[in-house]
């Protein structure tokens, strides 16, 4: 299974609209420093899906017939918004898999154009293609799906983004799946109170409570990456910040 970062950051991206921060000063003057809307291709066996939809570019950089599928994580705009282009295409329909959220966003459900949407269940199983996904409930503030993502291979990753912590129920599922791969959300440095998303701890405590034996911080806020350049923390072992462009081969 390859994982492939396409974007990795929180709403609003690094650098943000008007801020002056280290963070978005050091991203203004170096393209690798920059964050775009948080998503990743996830490909095995011949199989191709896109997880979220927030890149305003999708229509350039998967030409028709080179994805088998989307999969949204949730219906916030920083996780859809590439879809409002790509449905007025031609051509054969995209399948398109989601929390079941009856609102959606904006006319999405009411205009798809070529895409065809199909709400899932939480820990029922779908396949696409060569690849099986188990929908995981986050904490978030709209209705909120992470992915355990087996290959033929029994290769598994989790993509679990946006949230805050890990609900009881996923978080005992993750701790008996095996050996596994994250992706998980790190939005903000060390907090007192994080809403929403997880801060610098809460993802590292995710990472130590699931089990998992390599893992990735993204959708990460430009306030993380300026505490990052002024504290320069370590991480554990095997876990790492991921950029937008990182690609991984999984092996786990």
């Amino acid at each position: 299974m390859r994982l492939s970062f396409l974007g990795t950051g929180a709403a609003g991206g690094v650098p943000l609209y008007g801020c002056d921060c280290p963070a978005c000063r050091r991203a203004a003057s170096s393209v690798p420093h920059q964050r775009q809307p948080c998503s990743a291709l996830i490909e095995a066996d011949g199989t191709r899906i896109l997880i979220d939809a927030g890149l305003c570019d999708l229509h350039q950089r998967f030409p028709p017939g080179t994805l088998d599928a989307i999969v949204l994580t949730h219906y916030h705009p920083d996780h859809v918004q590439g879809l409002f282009h790509l449905r007025w295409g031609k051509g054969e329909v995209l399948p398109v898999y989601g929390p079941p959220d009856s609102q959606g966003c904006a006319d999405l459900f009411k205009h798809p154009g070529v895409l065809a949407f199909h709400a899932q269940r939480k820990f029922v199983p779908f396949r696409i293609g060569t690849l099986r996904l188990t929908p995981l409930p986050l904490q978030h503030s709209k209705v909120t799906f992470g992915y355990a993502i087996e290959s033929a291979g029994a290769t598994r990753l989790a993509y679990l983004t946006d949230t805050l912590g890990l609900p009881p129920k996923t978080g005992a599922f993750l701790r008996q799946w095996g050996r596994f791969a994250m992706a998980i959300d790190c939005t903000h440095p060390p907090r007192q109170a994080p809403s929403n998303h997880n801060d610098w701890h809460a993802a590292l405590a995710c990472i130590e409570r699931s089990g998992a034996q390599r893992a990735w911080l993204t959708h990460i806020g430009h306030e993380l990456d300026s505490w990052l350049l002024a504290q320069q923390p370590g991480l554990p072992e095997g876990v790492c910040v991921a950029s937008d462009g990182d690609c991984h081969e999984l092996d786990v």
